[in-house]
């Protein structure tokens, strides 16, 4: 079986060393009771937890799968129903949420470091969750005072599970189309009629109920998106008393055979006439779940993070046993009649590239989840204002960076365990099934892409990532007596310079040519991540800056593998941006 071991001392180190988290939390009052020794046994106890209840389960889910019972009922693999009641009765399904509803109010800065060990050691579970938590997130910011009081607290609670139904057959990125329709009941509530597809953890026994978030169009709604509402509709019905009633008009129509995350169904959901209720304005249902579906991108993002990290430390311990070969300086394992690979050039360029990625993952994580506790809980609105900037620009490319980055960084760590890691025994190949999901649902990667050069950079030319840049120009200009970041100084400024010409040739080229943004995205989002890891590097670099024990000597090394073997690739990136989109529209559709 696979092993883990939460990366506690580089999670401590990004929180309290780069960011210095407990001082931005004092100075929030809703954060001001979270300090570093509450967060250090927050995390403490979530390595417990995900390490010693959920990673024992992963084999066995991808292995089992879940099962469809009873023509509509699905059964989920065995240990995971036990698992999540104890996973719900130790709090972990409140962790983030509003304390006025039952939740506990931690900063999401925290909670994003729970998510990455929560898939690390088993994705498959950790969607139920995870899907919980968006969904009490939309439901907070957007329902009514009535629904919140009668469906938050059991959400919280896991006695309930969340959904969100977007997709449907006919119909994925574009909703416009969409042709689930919800009639109005005399009594306030809507008839919903329409199938969903792709819905993850549409139903399971978990938990007694069910609660999905439902695109659907009303009877008067205006054409195309602007057309969509937000309906919330219970599997079973609710009781006055707030139990579980009645079946609702909801049935599972199949589940799907898929490559990977077994443990967790994915549904075709009909529904019939079920009742529900509206969230939110009529026809305001996409910015509503779009509260929900940016929460879930960064959450999916710590999908592939977390593969990353888990099969980064097994192919780092099989290198370490595995014998084959001598090094190239000579025998380290005289007494054995091979060295451990480990000692091999191209087997620690595997390992290094996957800590590399592992740890700027890390790092821009947190910074994002910093932004979205800033945007949400600071008390100057001109710094809530930038930090939700900041979200909005960076969560595409959290989300399509970090899985990207994470199904190369789990192939890399089947590569390294070679023939051993294409059979099951060993784990590296689940990790590489599970792993490619998350770069095509919650918006495929191509789809963050246009969303980052389209509606975060074109529409607004350009001017959220000037602001960013003369961030990280400035903090580069503090950090002039620090002797560590020398060997990386000229380096991200060359970095910086290459994503604000990439941005203005972007957008010079999308003013001239309307295929342009969409062909060239792509390229534009993996240059901004490479620069970004590039400014965090030097983040993490600085804050070591001083320290020569084994943690710090480490974080340099890393880093200047990064300047020196990764960033570079950003260079061959502007020349395709420069390049721009002729060839690629040029070719006839039928020359395919």
């Amino acid at each position: 079986m696979p092993v883990y071991k939460a990366p506690l001392e580089d999670m401590r180190f990004v929180l309290n060393d780069v960011f210095g988290a407990p001082e931005i939390w004092a100075r929030m009052p809703q954060m001001s009771e979270v300090t570093r020794d509450l967060a250090d046994a927050v995390l403490e106890e979530a390595a417990r937890t995900t390490e010693g209840l959920l990673l024992p389960l992963n084999q066995r889910g991808d292995e089992q799968g879940c099962r469809r019972e009873d023509g509509t009922s699905v059964r989920t693999p065995d240990g995971f129903r036990d698992a999540f009641r104890t996973f719900a009765e130790n709090g972990w399904t409140s962790l983030a949420g509003n304390p006025e509803y039952g939740g506990q109010g931690m900063p999401k800065m925290l909670s994003v470091l729970f998510e990455e060990m929560l898939h690390s050691t088993n994705t498959a579970f950790a969607l139920y969750p995870i899907l919980t938590n968006g969904a009490t997130l939309c439901l907070d910011a957007h329902a009514s005072e009535e629904l919140k009081e009668r469906f938050l607290p059991k959400l919280y609670s896991g006695e309930w599970c969340g959904t969100m139904c977007l997709t449907e057959p006919h119909c994925g990125t574009d909703l416009g189309i969409m042709r689930t329709r919800a009639e109005p009941n005399e009594d306030g509530s809507y008839s919903i009629t329409g199938t969903k597809i792709f819905i993850t953890g549409g139903e399971h026994d978990l938990t007694d109920n069910i609660i999905h978030l439902v695109l659907a169009k009303l009877p008067d709604a205006p054409a195309g998106s602007k057309g969509i509402s937000l309906f919330l509709v219970p599997r079973n019905h609710v009781n006055e008393d707030g139990s579980t009633g009645e079946r609702n008009g909801v049935e599972c129509g199949s589940i799907e055979e898929k490559m990977g995350i077994h443990g967790s169904p994915t549904c075709v959901l009909n529904f019939d006439g079920a009742r529900g209720w509206l969230v939110g304005e009529p026809h305001q249902g996409l910015p509503a779940m779009f509260t929900m579906m940016n929460y879930e991108r960064l959450s999916i993002g710590l999908q592939g993070l977390g593969l990353g990290e888990v099969s980064y430390q097994n192919a780092v311990d099989y290198a370490r046993e595995r014998l084959q070969g001598r090094s190239a300086n000579g025998p380290v394992n005289p007494e054995g009649n091979a060295d451990p690979i480990i000692v091999h050039g191209d087997v620690r360029r595997m390992l290094l590239t996957m800590r590399a990625f592992n740890q700027g993952g890390r790092a821009l994580s947190s910074w994002v989840g910093m932004q979205l506790d800033i945007a949400k809980f600071h008390e100057d609105a001109e710094a809530r204002e930038k930090a939700a900037q900041r979200v909005a620009l960076f969560t595409p490319v959290a989300k399509a960076f970090f899985t990207d980055r994470g199904l190369d960084t789990c192939v890399i760590g089947q590569q390294v365990f070679g023939g051993h890691g294409y059979v099951r025994e060993w784990g590296m190949e689940q990790y590489v099934r599970d792993a490619r999901i998350a770069q095509i649902y919650e918006g495929t990667n191509g789809i963050q892409a246009l969303d980052l050069a389209g509606r975060k950079v074109a529409r607004n030319q350009g001017a959220w990532v000037r602001d960013f840049l003369a961030d990280a120009r400035g903090w580069l200009a503090e950090q002039k007596d620090v002797q560590g970041m020398e060997p990386v100084r000229a380096p991200l400024e060359t970095a910086l310079q290459w994503l604000e010409e990439a941005t203005e040739s972007l957008l010079a080229q999308a003013g001239e040519n309307p295929d342009a943004t969409n062909a060239l995205a792509v390229e534009y989002l993996d240059l901004f991540g490479l620069v970004t890891y590039a400014w965090l590097w030097a983040r993490m670099i600085a804050a070591v800056d001083g320290r020569d024990d084994d943690f710090a000597r480490g974080k340099r090394i890393t880093g200047r593998f990064f300047y020196e073997r990764l960033l570079p690739r950003g260079e061959s990136l502007l020349a395709q941006i420069r390049a721009g989109s002729a060839t690629t529209m040029e070719l006839d559709a039928e020359a395919f």
